[in-house]
């Protein structure tokens, strides 16, 4: 047996960094001896800390109604909130507790980091070694997060991920605390959800000849099967999945499937080979209407989450105004012109969804072109993001210039090619979802913040790993917590990386701590992929 007291505790370096956290004396270890106590409401919580810390530790962390580690609900600690926790260690138990079962999410993330490294690792990646102690350090901390929405856009409709990869990112997402993964299904190079009734999206949308030149034929698309197992599994770690199916634009996916929903009759479309913003979008006649709707009726029965995203953003209007039926549009609806379409078009299809119980989210690059019931994703901009919120929408902040992972780190030639411009770590870290200068009445409408990562140029596992870590780091603890410390960062992000190495996670390797700070570390270009 492998003695406890040889294993260093490792320094308290949690990210993201917890709102309140004091350091006792001694240490708590997990070895073959320790029960599990989960109290009324906690069992799926137990469950999941059994599953991950299995397979690395070799521990079966038994239920028993004596256990040394306790899980339990506290609903009357309401000052805890819907994700906030307590966490005592002591050298004879843990104690976890919260207001609601979220709240053990987030917590279970949280003792997951305070053990060594190595009982992060992914299963199969050591021997399991089920004599040894791992020792936790004891603490007390009282923790809750600044914001409700903490989360990562990953774009599957550019390059596909398989959905083990997938999979993979939730168990990232959930361990930083990040509680929404939105999921980019479709755009003009690719639909990748299926749909009953329109089989021909995936088949034909789903498949395209090149990308941007390349001469290599990309394809992809999930069964409805791994996109429900999907969810199941996201949920299980406290994360929700929001779909995206962009319309009225991004749609020649669609269009190339289905041309008859677009505005060109007779006209066959591929999906879009380039990037950038095609000029092909969505026709505003009836079928089209019937397509929306029984598109998001499946949308709807796969994704249980509140939120159904909608993408609305970059939607020329030239087709519009050659087509004889969008002036039809605009005469039977009352519009002033094609540019007013786009506004009737989601307001007509949020109708539906509301319908189904969900709320749309579209992209917004002025603040001030979405209809009143959407959630509003400011990216262009962050006043973009007040001026929505003073119009009434709910707002959560994107702006590219520090929250788009698509660009490279660093002006070194050596990075990986991406967007023009550059996005480095403190750039990322230097986000703020509501700015002190914005009014009480706007702040209250920023719901938090996401990080994107756009595809057209990663197209592996590992390039999205190079991209978005320790990047996600720093949105993560910028979203969690209202205590910025840049130097402190950068203290837990560097023992922070050796869990991410334990979990096989292969991010760009830490910049020097004090790097020169110059224009060239903004992006320079103003482009939703």
């Amino acid at each position: 047996m492998i003695d406890a007291a040889a294993r260093p505790v490792p320094d308290l370096a949690l990210v993201p960094r917890p709102d309140s956290l004091v350091v006792l004396p001694g240490r708590f270890t997990l070895d073959h001896r320790t029960g599990l106590r989960a109290g009324p409401g906690a069992e799926t919580a137990a469950a999941l800390l059994r599953e991950l810390l299995t397979p690395a530790t070799g521990l079966a962390l038994p239920a028993h109604s004596d256990g040394q580690v306790a899980l339990l609900l506290a609903p009357g600690e309401g000052d805890l909130g819907a994700e906030g926790y307590a966490l005592t260690v002591r050298p004879d138990a843990v104690l976890l507790r919260a207001a609601r079962p979220e709240g053990l999410l987030r917590g279970i993330q949280t003792l997951r980091q305070l053990l060594p490294p190595e009982a992060l690792a992914a299963e199969g990646a050591q021997t399991r070694m089920p004599a040894v102690g791992w020792p936790v350090p004891c603490v007390r901390i009282t923790d809750r997060p600044r914001f409700a929405w903490r989360g990562a856009m990953l774009d599957v409709a550019r390059h596909f991920q398989p959905v083990a990869h997938v999979r993979r990112f939730v168990d990232l997402l959930a361990l930083h605390k990040l509680n929404v993964l939105h999921l980019h299904l479709t755009d003009d190079q690719g639909w990748r959800m299926p749909v009953a009734a329109y089989p021909r999206l995936t088949e034909i949308g789903g498949r395209r000849a090149e990308s941007a030149g390349d001469g290599i034929p990309h394809e992809g698309a999930y069964t409805r099967a791994e996109l429900a197992g999907l969810v199941a599994y996201a949920a299980r770690r406290g994360v929700s999945v929001v779909p995206e199916i962009e319309m009225p634009g991004h749609a020649r996916a669609a269009l190339a499937a289905y041309p008859e929903l677009g505005n060109r009759p007779g006209v066959r479309l591929e999906p879009w080979t380039r990037w950038g913003v095609c000029e092909n979008v969505f026709g505003v006649h009836d079928a089209v209407l019937d397509f929306c709707r029984g598109v998001l009726d499946e949308v709807a029965d796969v994704f249980p989450g509140p939120y159904v995203h909608l993408g609305g953003d970059e939607c020329p209007d030239a087709e519009w105004e050659r087509s004889r039926a969008a002036r039809a549009r605009i005469a039977t609806a009352g519009l002033a012109g094609p540019g007013a379409l786009h506004g009737w078009f989601l307001a007509t299809v949020a109708a539906h969804l509301a319908g189904l119980g969900r709320r749309p989210l579209g992209w917004t690059r002025t603040g001030a072109e979405l209809p009143a019931p959407f959630t509003a994703m400011a990216w262009l901009d962050a006043e973009h993001g007040r001026t929505a919120a003073l119009r009434g929408h709910d707002v959560i902040m994107a702006p590219y210039r520090s929250t788009y992972l698509d660009y490279p780190q660093s002006a070194d030639p050596r990075e990986p090619r991406g967007q023009d411009g550059v996005l480095d770590l403190r750039g990322v870290y230097d986000n703020e979802p509501a700015p002190a200068h914005w009014e009480p009445e706007a702040a209250r409408h920023v719901l938090g913040t996401q990080a994107q990562l756009w595809t057209e140029y990663a197209r592996t596992p590992a390039e999205l790993d190079y991209l978005a870590f320790p990047r996600l780091c720093a949105l993560a603890d910028t979203a969690w917590s209202a205590h910025r410390d840049w130097p402190d960062f950068r203290r837990r992000l560097g023992h922070h990386q050796t869990r991410l190495a334990a979990l096989g996670v292969r991010g760009r390797p830490l910049p020097s701590p004090h790097p020169e700070r110059t224009a060239a570390c903004e992006p320079t270009t103003a482009v939703r992929p």
